[in-house]
């Protein structure tokens, strides 16, 4: 609930959201990131910016914005205990069962680092796991 008060006016007006729209992440290799999406999580290119450049990516429930970034030699990566900025963000996928697949091709990859195997999300029925994604940006994928 959001009450606005002035000297002339005093409402109350009720505001959500409704999920997140597209997420950007500035990436140093774009056309690799989006490979991993498209090749690995069955994302699809949707769209993008080629003078910037950006490549859009969604799987038809969120959309992903990658943008390249222009001074690789400049580039500073995230350290997620002392920067403010994405800690990580996190996928769902539709059962236990797909995340161990998922798992299991993306232990084999060069370009991305497993920071943990899927185990159990403390008490709940879900299991999640995480990993660093090239570019560097830190993913966790939940079971639904």
């Amino acid at each position: 609930m959001c009450t606005i008060n002035s000297e002339t006016q005093t409402s109350t007006k009720a505001i959500s959201t409704e999920g997140i729209h597209h997420l950007g992440l500035t990436i140093p290799d774009i056309k690799k990131t989006a490979a991993f999406f498209i090749e690995q999580l069955n994302f699809k290119e949707v769209g993008g910016k080629p003078e910037y450049p950006a490549i859009f990516v969604s799987d038809d429930t969120v959309m992903l914005t990658l943008w390249q970034i222009k001074a690789l030699d400049k580039m500073q990566t995230f350290d997620r205990t002392a920067n403010v900025g994405l800690h990580h963000f996190a996928l769902k996928v539709a059962s236990i069962e797909q995340l161990h697949s998922i798992y299991e091709n993306l232990k084999g990859l060069e370009d991305v680092t497993i920071e943990f195997a899927p185990e159990a999300l403390g008490d709940s029925p879900f299991e999640h796991m995480m990993c660093f994604i090239p570019g560097g940006v830190r993913l966790e994928l939940i079971s639904q």
